[in-house]
């Protein structure tokens, strides 16, 4: 595996946090300058989360369709250079720099690409091939289905509910120009897509990707294969995913996913994650794999319970479903995110896999010496971050210990610090945040990954993720991209701790 061979660091940034004149980060100028920044600061690889179309709660992980792109994160710039927008229709989208407007790109976004469609010629060869694919076929047609019955596929008709062949024939014969914006909408996306990612290759940097375990209710994914869910016989929820009370959640998390049937997934050979997981090595060189743990085992709860505090454990598919994907695919990959309850099954699980874990900075300093992200805890195999998108900045974590929480943690670090050579400064959130940061970078992992958040130490206003939390989440957006002077401190940490990209 080709991203584990030798230490090496990494920088999370989702596209979405990218600074711009749109309301969003897109695919344009911008990402191709953080990956050059990227490049001059000595990283190797660029983690983003998912790059699907959200749902609710603006939500990369609740998404309409697992193997889509997000049309928010399309870049009206490119458009503009294809002949499909104008400049006075450009200046109509921009937004004032600052957190993303999700409001203000739901008035917008789809207006703008329908105005880009009406001016694209949809006879071209490279369209013609991309919808003869069929890749899209049931994402634009679920699309359109929206537009005309209202969001919710279990209220639509029973026809089209159900998709009855006859009556879904005539419905894309009836509604052909929407159903081609939708496939136009996912055409423009992946090419923009693979020229970011040929640019971003080209620097020598590969990029890893995120896929969410579970699939929201209200999706193509739901809607194409009822029979893979846990699903009534009239397609409402019989059991829905969460985890229980843990670290983020006293009564943990409801999160309303229909949990899968496994049995029809094993008896169908697990063609649909094989399928899933070959798209997704299509548009990135990594995979993180969320919520790892609920291939061993998953918590499952209710669809009628309002918490997740009675949900039980149920088996999961267990190595299978990896050998089957191996079989296929070869050897890819993954990082395996091992957080929450574990247990020993899942720690047999990774380490049949052989998939590197992930291991949190904020969570080794309880004082306990079995923690297992403490640093002379942590293994080569494994990747090292300071936090995840679910968890606070370094900065806002340390801002928000109360006074005495703080005195144990500096305790508990100072030896470790000592031991890597760090100064232990610990006068101030920033400081602390600076001193874990470099603390991570020594660990035996062989790969660290730096929120961009905490590479820049920026407060708790940064945070992109509050689980738990509906509303309010994923808005971070950097003021600026990072300057040649942050380039040139990170290639000195890099340096110091051996992490360097290759060639450096």
């Amino acid at each position: 595996m080709q991203l584990f061979e030798r230490r090496t660091a990494g920088a999370l940034l989702h596209v979405s946090s990218l600074p711009g004149k749109y309301g969003i980060g897109t695919m344009g100028e911008e990402a191709r300058r953080f990956a050059d920044f990227l490049k001059e600061a000595g990283f190797s690889c660029w983690q983003v989360l998912p790059l699907v179309q959200t749902g609710f709660g603006d939500s990369p992980y609740q998404s309409v369709y697992g193997a889509s792109g997000n049309p928010y994160l399309i870049d009206p710039d490119i458009l503009a250079a294809e002949g499909l927008l104008r400049s006075g229709e450009l200046k109509e989208l921009r937004a004032p720099a600052g957190d993303a407007d999700f409001d203000f790109l739901r008035r917008t976004r789809i207006p703008m690409l329908r105005r880009a469609f009406s001016r694209f010629d949809t006879s071209s060869a490279d369209f013609a091939a991309f919808c003869a694919a069929g890749a899209f076929e049931d994402y634009a047609l679920f699309m359109a289905a929206g537009e005309k019955y209202g969001e919710g596929f279990f209220r639509w008709p029973k026809g089209i509910r159900l998709r009855d062949p006859a009556q879904l024939a005539a419905f894309r014969r009836e509604n052909e120009e929407e159903v081609r914006f939708h496939l136009f909408v996912q055409y423009e996306f992946m090419r923009q897509w693979r020229a970011l990612k040929e640019y971003v290759n080209g620097l020598g940097i590969r990029i890893v990707g995120d896929i969410p375990l579970y699939m929201a209710y209200d999706s193509v994914d739901v809607w194409a294969a009822p029979r893979l869910f846990k699903l009534n016989k009239n397609l409402s929820r019989k059991k829905v995913a969460g985890v229980p009370p843990d670290y983020f959640s006293a009564t943990g998390q409801l999160w309303g996913n229909p949990v899968y049937d496994w049995k029809v997934h094993e008896a169908e050979g697990f063609s649909w994650w094989i399928e899933r997981i070959r798209r997704a090595f299509a548009l990135y060189d990594a995979v993180r794999i969320d919520h790892f743990r609920g291939f061993d085992r998953y918590f499952e709860i209710d669809a009628s319970a309002e918490t997740a505090m009675d949900g039980r454990w149920r088996r999961g598919p267990g190595e299978k479903l990896f050998a089957a994907v191996r079989e296929k695919l070869g050897a890819l990959d993954f990082i395996a995110e091992d957080l929450g309850v574990l247990d020993a099954g899942v720690y047999r699980l990774m380490r049949r896999t052989g998939f590197p874990g992930m291991k949190i900075m904020q969570f080794a300093f309880d004082g306990s010496p079995e923690n297992p992200y403490l640093p002379p805890n942590i293994g080569e195999n494994s990747v090292c971050y300071t936090g995840t998108h679910d968890n606070d900045t370094l900065v806002g974590f340390f801002s928000a210990m109360p006074a005495w929480e703080y005195e144990n943690f500096a305790r508990i670090v100072r030896p470790y610090l000592k031991e890597a050579g760090i100064p232990a400064r610990l006068s101030s959130p920033k400081s602390a945040a600076a001193a874990v940061r470099a603390l991570a970078l020594s660990v035996r992992s062989r790969l660290c990954v730096l929120p961009v958040q905490d590479i820049l130490l920026l407060g708790g206003e940064a945070r992109m993720n509050v689980p738990a939390t509906p509303s309010g989440n994923w808005r971070f957006r950097l003021r600026a991209l990072p300057s040649e002077k942050v380039a040139g401190e990170c290639r000195a940490l890099l340096a110091r701790f051996g992490r360097l990209a290759e060639g450096e």
